[in-house]
């Protein structure tokens, strides 16, 4: 009895998941600029709901009941996870649930703005604030070894600030060698411009042979590519195009393999605490398996060479296109590095962050710690606010913590290759 009060509770806590997770989508998509504030207190309440439907009292009476009686594997991972995941939410006030989503609403306004505007010191007031809540946040586990464990368990759980640096320690001493080889490759004989036309036509073109439809997902664009999944037949993705580069291509392909891993849960653990990825870092390896390892690959080359002429942007060498892909350079955007300089751009981000929340770096310091860390890590220098600390939507979002999952979803990518 208890089991069947608990999975039903998780059912309802996994719709209000999809009900965040579809207004968050809609705001980065067709919301108007002027509805970001009532978007804001629309998530935060959310939120707050979410949160105190999982931490209530009665979910703790049917866990322990439910611990008793859970019989077989499923129902068993079913009620270990929900523990996990009560215990954590138990230590955390309701109100700075809300809080934080609120503010995460409000913190991408903001950085929207501040892109449009190029000037980082818009954004600041925001990320001063989404640091003190993710601080606030932090607090409320005290047995962490450090600050920042929380908040990488948030999205895997079980990996620690510690683990995290070995392996960093490790990309930080061997990728340097590997992008000294690369950039001094011949330049490919294919390269931009690419019209955003002819990509829009590759992008639909090749999701479409990938297994994209308009009855189970959609595909459109927004400042930041990313994927919702709302259920498993309703997956969205966006991308964004630029003539400059074939990032909007690779983007897409990456997203799809987001909405690929959401789709192949087992329909069993539909509107379950099971029924979703089992962490980010293997999240992102699913994605940038389909990145990296197809959409860089020499047949895809010649799937999207033939795809770009279709759409108009005359004749592409495929084996020029296939360079071109796999081409090594230095560059200022995360999102469009090559996969051997990608990971380094993720070791900045995690180093930036260890330095928020271990009380080592100031928010105001952020910009300027931003541009000393490119170009010691990459060799590069943004030449704007847009190209620095503005380049990503994650700490407007409050997402501290999820940046490390890029690079070891790499490298789990690669080893599963």
């Amino acid at each position: 009895m208890s089991l069947t009060a608990l999975r039903a509770r998780l059912a309802e806590i996994a719709d209000l998941d999809a009900a965040i997770r579809l207004a968050g989508w809609d705001q980065q998509v067709f919301m108007p600029a002027d509805g970001a504030e009532s978007r804001a207190h629309l998530l935060a309440t959310l939120q707050g709901l979410r949160h105190e439907r999982f931490a209530s009292d009665e979910l703790g009476e049917w866990l322990e009941a439910a611990e008793a009686e859970a019989g077989d594997e499923l129902d068993r991972d079913v009620v270990r996870i929900a523990r996990r995941d009560y215990d954590k939410q138990r230590q955390v006030p309701t109100a700075l649930a809300a809080e934080l989503a609120r503010a995460a609403a409000e913190g991408q306004a903001a950085w929207l703005a501040a892109r449009e505007a190029g000037d980082a010191a818009g954004f600041l007031p925001a990320l001063r604030h989404n640091v003190e809540l993710a601080r606030e946040y932090a607090a409320c586990f005290p047995e962490a070894a450090h600050p920042y464990d929380h908040l990488l368990d948030d999205y895997d759980p079980g990996l620690t600030t510690a683990a995290v640096q070995a392996t960093f320690d490790r990309l930080r001493e061997a990728i340097p060698p590997l992008v000294e080889r690369g950039v001094a490759r011949p330049a490919p004989d294919v390269g931009p411009p690419f019209p955003v036309e002819a990509q829009k036509a590759a992008v639909a073109a090749l999701l479409h042979r990938l297994g994209v439809d308009e009855q189970g997902w959609r595909v459109d664009e927004s400042a930041h590519p990313f994927t919702s999944w709302l259920g498993t037949a309703d997956t969205r993705i966006t991308t964004r195009y630029d003539e400059g580069d074939l990032h909007a291509v690779l983007a897409a392909v990456h997203e799809f393999g987001h909405g690929l891993y959401e789709r192949a849960v087992d329909p069993a653990l539909r509107r379950t605490n099971l029924g979703t990825g089992t962490s980010m870092s293997i999240h992102e390896s699913q994605s940038k398996l389909w990145e990296n390892h197809v959409g860089r690959s020499r047949g895809f080359a010649g799937l999207l060479a033939a795809a770009l002429t279709d759409g108009g942007a005359g004749r592409v060498d495929p084996d020029g296109l296939s360079a071109y892909l796999r081409m090594v350079r230095r560059g200022v955007i995360r999102v469009n590095a090559d996969e051997v300089t990608y990971p380094l751009h993720i070791v900045l981000r995690f180093e930036l962050e260890r330095a928020l929340f271990d009380g080592a770096l100031d928010p105001g310091d952020l910009p300027g710690a931003f541009a000393d860390g490119l170009r010691e890590l990459v060799g590069v220098e943004p030449a704007n606010a847009n190209e620095g600390v503005l380049q990503d939507i994650h700490w407007a979002a409050g997402a501290f913590g999820y940046f490390p999952s890029y690079a070891l979803g790499c490298v789990i990518a690669a080893q599963l290759w």
